[in-house]
């Protein structure tokens, strides 16, 4: 096992040393990393593309699609590629599609890994290799502990949402009896952690599996604890199945939960009359009322409407395209350039700034609770801060 991982981390670490020269010229002939931006050049994005979690990965890679469609109208004789890595939200299968990504000298950073569980596999990897990341929607807070140099993400972690969703049961739903059930993935136990820390002890507490299809035993457990609301921690596939066998099983409460449920596809799973009233958070504003041109331009782009972290996903591929414009096209360069960006963001209208760790500056962080209304997910409240 050692010998295969030090084979594995070799190979990583000869990549990147190819890569430093690898970049291609421009038609000036300006080396790599100097004052011009190199040319056939590829920014990837990790998530899921298909799978029960592809509604949500889809939307963010519309809109990295949609900033370097845009940049390359603008830079017609210097084309970045997007270059797409499907992981189907699975930890199982980043690792291979890391190395993959970090074995393409033309790939200069990396949108994303979109869910936790898979940057805690992937992200050791781009971090060896020095391939700058920015996650658009991983929310696990530790992700920015492992000291990662090329760490970044594009939104609050879970410490900011988990604490939002139960100020809203608390001071919105009121709810005395809360329940509280998670995936037990890495974002949906983190989050359902942060969620208990502000509702104090649930009426009952469950742990259920992905891909799992039958609730019964957990749903005998919610209706006879008396809980008036359930804070579901994971993905829209096992939230819907599981609110579905819930009201029908008679019961009348209300489901919160958090930004991997806040997509169209979790209505479609359970059911619109189901759905019905369903609160689900994210650290993020609402795609819908981006600012500038990007919500008519996505909807030209792609004939729907921008989902959940289209709009950040789409601010971050423009900063990677800033800096490949100011020519940090290694990937160390652009790296440093990421690091030290500070900007607005054309669509969230968010200032870019990075701490030290790669979290965004806590001043940019805010969370919203979005609510299920007749059959779509609809902006309700900024949760406020306290």
């Amino acid at each position: 096992m050692r010998q295969k991982l030090a084979r594995v981390l070799g190979g990583v670490a000869i990549g990147a040393l190819v890569f430093s020269g690898a970049a291609c010229k421009a038609d000036s002939g300006s080396e790599a990393g100097g004052g011009k931006a190199a040319c056939d050049l590829k920014i990837g994005f990790f998530g899921a593309l298909t799978g029960d979690a592809a509604g949500l990965g889809i939307h963010m890679r519309n809109g990295a699609k949609l900033a370097i469609d845009q940049y390359n109208k603008d830079n017609k004789d210097c084309q970045v590629k997007l270059e797409e890595y499907d992981s189907q939200g699975d930890p199982a299968k980043a690792a291979p599609l890391a190395q993959q990504a970090v074995g393409d000298a033309k790939v200069v950073a990396m949108n994303g890994p979109a869910f936790s569980g898979e940057s805690e596999v992937a992200d050791p990897i781009f971090d060896a290799a020095s391939l700058p990341t920015i996650s658009p929607s991983a929310t696990r807070p530790s992700l920015s502990t492992k000291g990662w140099k090329v760490f970044h993400r594009g939104v609050g972690n879970d410490t900011s949402q988990g604490p939002a969703a139960g100020r809203y049961i608390k001071n919105v739903l009121k709810a005395e009896k809360v329940y509280v059930v998670d995936d037990q993935s890495a974002y949906g136990a983190g989050l359902a952690d942060e969620v208990k820390k502000v509702i104090g002890t649930p009426a009952g507490y469950d742990k259920i599996q992905v891909k799992q299809t039958n609730f019964s035993a957990v749903v005998t457990k919610i209706v006879g604890s008396g809980a008036t609301a359930l804070f579901f921690g994971g993905y829209y596939t096992e939230a819907g199945l599981l609110l579905k066998q819930l009201k029908g099983a008679g019961w009348n409460g209300t489901m919160v939960a958090g930004d991997g449920v806040n997509d169209a596809n979790f209505i479609k799973v359970a059911g619109q009359q189901v759905a019905e009233g369903t609160i689900l958070t994210c650290p993020c504003a609402p795609a819908t009322k981006a600012k500038g041109s990007f919500v008519t331009d996505y909807k030209t782009a792609f004939n729907a409407d921008p989902g959940t972290y289209a709009d950040v996903s789409y601010d971050i591929t423009k900063i990677m395209l800033e800096g490949i414009k100011a020519g940090k096209t290694s990937r160390a360069d652009l790296n440093s350039f990421i690091s030290s960006y500070s900007g607005t963001g054309a669509a969230t209208g968010v200032t870019y700034k990075f701490e030290s760790n790669g979290e965004l500056d806590p001043a940019q962080v805010l969370v919203w609770a979005f609510k299920v209304n007749a059959g779509q997910v609809v902006p309700d409240i900024e949760i406020p801060k306290s």
